[in-house]
């Protein structure tokens, strides 16, 4: 592999890790958000979506989680945000056991609350799993007191 392979390789791994909004259809996604002025980061109640440097929308959960309100889609000029195209967002939620406290005998239910899905279940009442009714909203990562919470792509 040459140096040129090498770089390429990375960025195209950085680009796979992007989470986008639950609107977005691939096919002709990064051409048209180029002209956008941002409408979609504007609208969102939550302020999750960020313009990244090539002008396209990703999703950041440090502060709040994904609603699904749909306003991202409805404000989009360049319909590659749409509701015909609403799905869930396409990451998957992991808890670390070794970060998350209840995993390690201390009692903590942070996650429980903000999940909007009830996707959190606790084995033997204590220790959290996510299940399959998980959205991806992510709501519960700012609550995990821990970083437990994990988001991948």
């Amino acid at each position: 592999m040459n140096r040129r392979e090498l770089f390429s390789s990375l960025a195209l791994k950085k680009r796979e890790s992007i989470i986008r909004p639950p609107y977005y259809q691939e096919d002709n996604f990064l051409n048209a958000c180029n002209n956008c002025e941002g409408l979609c980061k504007d609208m969102c109640p939550t302020n999750i979506i960020f313009i990244q440097k090539d002008k396209t929308p990703a999703l950041n959960f440090e502060n709040a989680g994904c609603t699904y309100c749909d306003e991202c889609a409805k404000v989009c000029p360049t319909q590659v945000l749409s509701l015909e195209f609403k799905h869930t967002i396409k990451a998957k939620i992991t808890i670390n056991t070794q970060k998350c406290l209840s995993w390690n005998q201390t009692m903590c239910f942070s996650c429980k609350d903000p999940c909007l899905d009830e996707a959190i279940d606790f084995i033997a009442l204590f220790k959290p799993s996510i299940n399959n009714d998980c959205t991806s909203c992510g709501y519960c990562i700012k609550a995990c007191p821990t970083g437990a919470i994990e988001i991948s792509v």
